[in-house]
């Protein structure tokens, strides 16, 4: 964007409790706080929100919370008795904190928007991967998009319309525990294709490095793993560096330790998306106009 970081003092205190500090006066300034929930989650969330609070208090005119990565996102709906919704809960946090806007890249399901009581600016990470596989230039007869799973379908299609157009599979899954997948079947043809297995975000990798292993089964030729958010939870680097993927295709919502890094990895920046947006936003802009309309803005 051409812009300076703003100037930010944050520390911990010896019990952990987090400590935030304007260094320079935002009064009367839009302010946009770019603050990914990832790992540590809480660590990171509970910062976000006492630096919204010391926004606020600073006289900010207004205040956006960018969050390329959304965590608790999954926590979406009750799946059974009991439990808790917490994403309408972190909603909740970031409104009452005095966010009056918030920016979010690829929610775990659109429906997410509505926990907000606040404007949601909804971008997709899909046009960079998109522009990415483009340049590698693998033939479009070969290749068929695939959804690691039925949830998922959607996402995968969408991918698949600007994408040449390619066919879709679907890897049909039972999952008997959280962060435990389990592979039934493929609905599809993937014999001799080069396969891009599309999902929002890869955690422990094991739905779909069980996918890859079941396309290679099918006689796939190449099968190509992309996501935007790569949260990498424990063994996930193990299973994508195992062979089975030509390349792991995803972009820096969620910052990648060096420590996690592998050959088959491409990491791609959605800096210039965020960017862009953010432009738009404040100079109340539609997103959905060329040369932007690939962007993705809802």
């Amino acid at each position: 964007m051409g812009l300076e970081l703003g100037k930010i003092k944050i520390k911990r205190f010896a019990d952990g409790e987090i400590y935030v500090q304007l260094q320079e006066s935002v009064r009367g300034c839009d302010v946009y706080l770019v603050q990914p929930t990832c790992p540590p989650a809480n660590e990171n969330l509970m910062e976000l929100l006492i630096m919204i609070d010391a926004c606020r208090r600073a006289s900010a005119k207004n205040i956006t919370a960018v969050i390329p990565y959304f965590g608790y996102a999954r926590a979406d709906r009750k799946t059974q008795g009991r439990e808790s919704i917490a994403a309408k809960l972190v909603a909740n946090l970031i409104t009452e904190a005095g966010a009056d806007r918030v920016l979010a890249c690829d929610l775990h399901s659109g429906q997410s928007m509505g926990y907000f009581d606040i404007p949601v600016d909804h971008v997709h990470g899909q046009p960079v991967i998109l522009d990415y596989l483009a340049s590698k230039t693998i033939c479009s007869d070969d290749l068929v998009v695939v959804s690691p799973d039925v949830g998922g379908v959607a996402r995968a299609r969408a991918f698949a319309k600007k994408l040449s157009d390619a066919p879709l599979a679907i890897v049909d899954k039972r999952r008997h525990a959280h962060n435990v997948a389990e592979v039934m079947n493929l609905i599809g043809d993937v014999r001799g294709k080069v396969a891009v297995m599309v999902d929002d975000m890869i955690d422990t990798a094991g739905t779909i490095a069980k996918g890859a292993a079941l396309l290679h089964q099918e006689g796939a030729r190449e099968v190509y793993a992309c996501s935007t958010h790569a949260v990498f939870s424990p063994p996930a680097i193990e299973r994508l560096s195992s062979g089975l993927f030509q390349e792991v295709i995803i972009t820096n919502t969620i910052p990648v330790a060096e420590k996690n890094y592998f050959p088959q990895l491409t990491i791609l920046s959605v800096a210039n998306l965020l960017g862009e947006t953010i432009w738009r936003v404040h100079d109340d802009r539609a997103g959905g106009f060329e040369p932007y309309s690939s962007l993705g803005i809802d």
